[in-house]
C-alpha cells in the first residue's frame, strides 16, 4: 500500500517516474550483484534476476504498479538504455583489434575465431531448421531458427575476461583466447547482419524475397556500417589531439560513442528496393578498432571509458531482465526449443573451436579446452536478441530464447571456463583470498571483477 502510494505521488508518464525507475533498476542490480558472488554467480547473472524481480512478474504480479509495469514506459525507456550499452559494448570489443597483439597469435586467432563461430551458426541453424520442420512455423518460424543461428556466434567477453583476471590465468591457451573471442564477436555480428536480412525478407513474404533484399541489403548495411565506423575512430582520434585534459578526452571519447550510436539510426529509402541502414554494433566496433590502433593514449581512454559506462550496462542488463516474458517458458515447446539451442551453440562451439584449432596447428591442451572457454553468453547476444526483438514479427521468441541461454550460460558458462583454464595449465591454483568485510572492499571487488 505504501509502496503504491510511494509511486503513485510521481506524475504518470512523467520524468520523475523515468528517474525513479533508472534509480530502482540501479539499485537492485547493485544489490542481487551482492547475493550473487558468494553463491559463485557472475555479476550480470544478479543484474538479469533484479530484473525479472521489479518488472512485470515480479512486483508486477504481486500488483505494485511502477515504472517497470508500465509496458510502454518500460519498453522507450529500455530501448535508449539498449542503444547506448550496445555502443558502448561493440566500441569495447573493437578495442581487442589491435595489430601489435594479432601479430603474436593473428593466424591461429583469425583461423579459429572466424571457423568455431560459423561452425557454431551452421550447427545451431541445422538444429532449429530441423525442428521448424517438426514443431510447424506458428511455433517455430523459419526466421526465427535462422536469426538464432547467428545469434549463437556470439561469446560474452567480459565473462571470459573477468575468469582470467580473477585468477590470473596466463599460457598458450589465455593468449589465444582473448583474440578468439573478441574475433568472435565480430564475425558474429557480420553473421547477425546478413541473417536478419534473410529473415526480415522471409517475414516479408515470398513475392518480397528477392536478390536485393536477401544479399543487396545485407551486404551494403555491413560495408556501410564499417566505413561509418571507420570515419568515426578517424575523427575520434583527431579531435582527442587537441585536447590535453584526460577528464576532456574522457568526454570527447564519450560523445563520439553517443554521436555515432545516434548516425546508425539514420536509414535512406532509394529505389528499386535498396535501403541504406547501418548496424549499431558494427559501427561502434569498427569506431573502436581504428581508434585503438591510431591513438596512442586508447588504452587509458578505453580504461576509464569502461568504469564511467558500467552504470549503463547494469541499466542494460536489468532491463533485460524486467522484458522477459517469463509466461511463454510455461510452454513445453518454448522449452524445448531453449534447451535445442543451449546444447547445439555447446556443440558447436566446442566442435568448431577444436577442429580449426587442430587445423591450425595448436597444442593439444588449446584443441581440447578451448572450445569449453567459449561457452559464456551475455551482452552482445542480448543486444543481437533486442534488434530482432524490434524488428521481426516473432522477435519476441528470439529475445526470450536468448535470455534463456543466457541464464543457462552465465550460470555454468564462466565455471567452466575456470575449469577449462585450470586443466590446460594456464591457471596455478592457489588458496583462496582473504574474504573483505568492509563495505569500500566488497564494491571494489565488484570493479576488479566487472573491468
Amino acid at each position: 500500500m505504501f509502496y503504491e502510494q510511494f509511486a503513485g505521488a510521481f506524475s504518470e508518464g512523467g520524468s520523475s517516474q523515468v528517474l525513479f525507475g533508472l534509480a530502482l533498476a540501479l539499485f537492485m542490480g547493485l544489490l542481487l550483484s551482492r547475493f550473487a558472488k558468494p553463491l559463485g554467480l557472475p555479476a550480470v547473472t544478479g543484474y538479469l534476476i533484479a530484473g525479472v524481480l521489479i518488472g512485470p512478474y515480479g512486483l508486477g504480479a504481486l500488483g505494485i504498479t511502477g515504472v517497470f509495469s508500465n509496458a510502454e514506459m518500460m519498453k522507450g525507456t529500455g530501448a535508449i538504455v539498449q542503444d547506448v550499452a550496445l555502443g558502448f559494448i561493440a566500441f569495447a570489443i573493437g578495442s581487442e583489434f589491435k595489430l601489435s597483439s594479432l601479430k603474436k597469435t593473428g593466424r591461429q586467432a583469425a583461423i579459429v575465431g572466424c571457423a568455431q563461430a560459423i561452425v557454431t551458426m551452421l550447427v545451431v541453424d541445422g538444429a532449429l531448421i530441423g525442428l521448424h520442420f517438426i514443431l510447424g512455423e506458428e511455433v517455430l518460424p523459419l526466421s526465427v531458427a535462422i536469426t538464432l543461428g547467428a545469434i549463437a556466434t556470439a561469446t560474452a567477453p567480459a565473462a571470459t575476461m573477468m575468469v582470467v583476471k580473477q585468477y590470473k590465468a596466463k599460457g598458450p591457451l589465455t593468449s589465444l583466447l582473448l583474440p578468439v573471442v573478441a574475433l568472435d564477436d565480430a564475425v558474429g555480428l557480420v553473421c547477425f547482419a546478413v541473417s536478419m536480412g534473410i529473415a526480415q525478407a522471409l517475414e516479408s513474404g515470398a513475392e518480397a524475397v528477392g536478390i536485393v533484399s536477401l544479399l543487396i541489403n545485407p551486404l551494403l548495411e555491413v560495408l556501410l556500417s564499417l566505413v561509418l565506423g571507420a570515419l568515426a575512430g578517424w575523427l575520434l582520434s583527431v579531435v582527442e589531439d587537441h585536447f590535453q585534459s584526460n577528464s576532456k578526452r574522457l568526454c570527447i571519447t564519450l560523445t563520439f560513442v553517443l554521436l555515432t550510436v545516434a548516425l546508425a539510426q539514420m536509414e535512406f529509402h532509394l529505389p528499386f528496393g535498396i535501403e541504406i541502414a547501418f548496424s549499431n554494433l558494427l559501427v561502434c566496433m569498427m569506431m573502436g578498432t581504428l581508434f585503438c590502433n591510431i591513438c596512442d593514449s586508447a588504452d587509458e581512454l578505453m580504461e576509464k571509458t569502461d568504469k564511467w559506462t558500467m552504470p549503463v550496462l547494469i541499466l542494460f542488463f536489468v532491463f533485460s531482465g524486467a522484458e522477459l516474458d517469463l509466461s511463454i517458458f510455461g510452454s513445453p515447446m518454448i522449452i524445448l526449443i531453449g534447451a535445442v539451442y543451449v546444447l547445439f551453440r555447446a556443440l558447436g562451439k566446442y566442435v568448431g573451436a577444436a577442429s580449426s584449432a587442430k587445423l591450425s596447428g595448436c597444442r593439444k591442451s588449446i584443441v581440447k579446452y578451448l572450445g569449453i572457454t567459449l561457452f559464456p553468453q551475455a551482452g552482445v547476444a542480448l543486444g543481437m536478441s533486442a534488434i530482432a526483438g524490434a524488428l521481426l514479427a516473432e522477435g519476441y521468441i528470439v529475445r526470450n530464447i536468448v535470455l534463456f541461454g543466457v541464464l543457462v550460460y552465465e550460470l555454468v558458462g564462466p565455471m567452466l571456463t575456470k575449469i577449462a583454464l585450470t586443466k590446460a595449465g594456464d591457471i596455478v591454483p592457489k588458496e583462496e583470498a582473504h574474504t573483505h568485510h568492509t563495505l569500500a572492499e566488497v564494491f571494489a571487488d565488484d570493479v576488479d571483477d566487472e573491468e
